[in-house]
């Protein structure tokens, strides 16, 4: 059985052999009924730990280096404590040294974890966008009491996922246990959220899980009951899905909902299942009106079970399912990043411009409805004047929850905006755009006028109002693609001020011009009718 070390811990008891027929076993409870040995040390257990770093004299006049672990024990919430004096050979320097190696690893690791939601992004205070409804996805949000009852399906999942697989608990179980100590596994999470969380229960919670959502892709990818096992699925679970089909979308791409990508994989290699046409459907999730012949659908998503895909795509390493799918949904384009000084042709540059203000201009607002990908927005020039081009957007509660929480992942693996890639802060850069073209309801509707808003069944214009002036306050003003955009349009208004004066002018009085151009084909119209009239008398 494989049950390698974990990161972080210095020894471990063997589990349980699970080396049964699967027909008899069961959970008896949640994660795992696992019987640990009354002889486990406190060391053996992950609960809180830590060191302590000491200096007293001893008879010989050495310093002694005091190493104190403490473990918590899940059942009473006790903590025993076991303390060793060994003489201090080196530095007590080292010891620090070690403590900030260790903070290196996870700055470097910014990208992989699996982050809690930043202070900034807490100016959202509707849990609707930071809580589960239904279902639990790791340990963050584990134990919550409206989010029990699924615990029951996932058990459920499991059975199903194993026995569709064809192989035994013991073979999926080993290939998650190795897949999250690969990938740091707990090392991915905040430590004191997982302080009163044991090794084993985290193990058991990673499979459960996995296996819930390979059970879901597969379920939401066989409506026509074509893809790989989709027949053979349980007709009660498929009825979970459907039922909660909601929920659970809502659920699974939450920031703090997330598992290791490698410990999913794991999983689908046992259990295959069409993981690109999950993509697909998620790349056109935000839309109401979808692409044909997207091509998107017949291309392997990055660091699919097959292993498939070209280019960037294969090199792609996602942490996590919200990870894996904002890497599709922002897509990858031509842009560069913007030079960290921003330089233009006058002395300031605005970052800062509204609905109102580009039609001013002459810079026209449309929705690229060839894309999907919100990587695609910027400034084109269209004869004399130009036209600010988008991704259009559906809005409704679900998809603004996606949106925050993509958002939230770039503000969490992305240290500095200005120094990343475009893609590293598009859903950032999109958002702020979004969100500088409204200031009141009528900009709101200007947006759908213009269809970068679709669809009448979401946030009605009060809402999407509310929402977009929220995001105004958050720390997005770095994204390379807004601060490019920003750019574009200051550098077209210095190279066009005449054509702009006079657009402006024709703009700003329209109505004006368009009455007096009324009348004056109403004069013509009469005079022409004279005229005709005066003709037909001399004859």
């Amino acid at each position: 059985m494989i049950d390698p070390p974990m990161q972080g811990c210095s020894s471990f008891t063997a589990l349980p052999n699970w080396n049964v027929e699967y027909a008899g076993w069961a959970p008896a409870g949640y994660p795992l009924d696992l019987q640990e040995s009354s002889s486990e040390s406190t060391d053996e257990t992950f609960g809180s730990s830590w060191l302590e770093l000491q200096t007293s004299s001893s008879s010989g006049g050495a310093q002694m280096v005091e190493y104190a672990g403490a473990a918590a024990a899940a059942d009473t919430g006790s903590h025993r404590r076991t303390t060793t004096k060994i003489p201090a050979v080196v530095n007590p320097i080292h010891v620090f040294e070690d403590a900030a190696r260790e903070f290196k690893v996870d700055i470097d690791t910014m990208k992989m974890k699996i982050h809690m939601y930043p202070p900034s992004i807490q100016v959202f205070d509707d849990e609707s966008f930071t809580v589960p409804r239904l279902v639990a996805i790791g340990p963050y949000h584990h134990g919550r009491t409206q989010l029990r009852q699924a615990e029951k399906a996932k058990h459920v999942a499991a059975y199903h996922c194993v026995t569709e697989s064809g192989h035994s608990v013991q073979d999926l179980y080993d290939a998650v246990a190795l897949a999250a100590s690969d990938a740091r596994g707990r090392g991915l999470y905040d430590r004191d959220a997982l302080a009163r969380t044991s090794r084993h229960d985290f193990l058991a919670m990673m499979f459960y899980d996995a296996c819930f959502l390979v059970q879901y892709f597969a379920c939401r990818t066989a409506v026509d009951g074509s893809a790989a096992g989709a027949m053979d699925m349980d007709p009660s679970l498929r009825s979970f899905f459907d039922l909660n089909r909601k929920a659970i979308r809502h659920d699974i791409v939450l920031l703090e909902n997330q598992i290791p990508w490698p410990v999913v994989e794991a999983v689908m290699r046992f259990r295959p299942v069409d993981l690109d046409a999950f993509v697909a459907f998620w790349k056109q999730y935000l839309q109401d009106r979808k692409v044909l012949g997207d091509k998107t659908k017949h291309q392997p998503a990055a660091h699919a079970v097959d292993g498939g895909g070209g280019g960037f795509e294969s090199q792609f390493q996602p942490p996590h399912l919200l990870g894996l799918l904002r890497f599709h949904i922002v897509g990858r384009g031509n842009t560069t990043r913007p030079p960290t000084q921003a330089r233009s042709t006058s002395n300031t540059i605005s970052f800062s411009v509204g609905a109102v203000e580009l039609a001013e201009i002459g810079i026209n607002l449309r929705a690229d409805m060839g894309t999907t990908e919100l990587i695609h927005m910027g400034v084109r020039k269209r004869g004399v004047f130009a036209e600010l081009s988008m991704a259009p957007l559906s809005l409704d509660d679900e998809r603004a929850s996606f949106l925050i929480n993509m958002a939230a992942l770039e503000l969490c693996a992305t240290s500095n905006f200005q120094e990343a890639e475009p893609e590293d802060s598009a859903v950032c850069s999109y958002l702020l755009l979004l969100s500088l073209l409204v200031h009141r309801e009528e900009d709101v509707q200007e947006l759908r006028t213009k269809h970068l808003l679709q669809g009448g069944a979401g946030l009605i214009n009060k809402d999407a109002l509310h929402f977009f002036t929220r995001l105004q306050s958050l720390p997005l003003r770095g994204s390379s693609c807004y601060v490019r955009i920003m750019m574009e349009i200051d550098k077209y208004k210095v190279k066009r001020r005449m054509q702009i004066k006079v657009h402006a002018f024709f703009y700003k009085n329209k109505r004006t011009i368009f009455t007096i151009f009324s009348v004056l084909g109403v004069l013509v119209s009469i005079l022409g009718t004279l005229m005709s009239l005066k003709k037909r008398s001399m004859l």
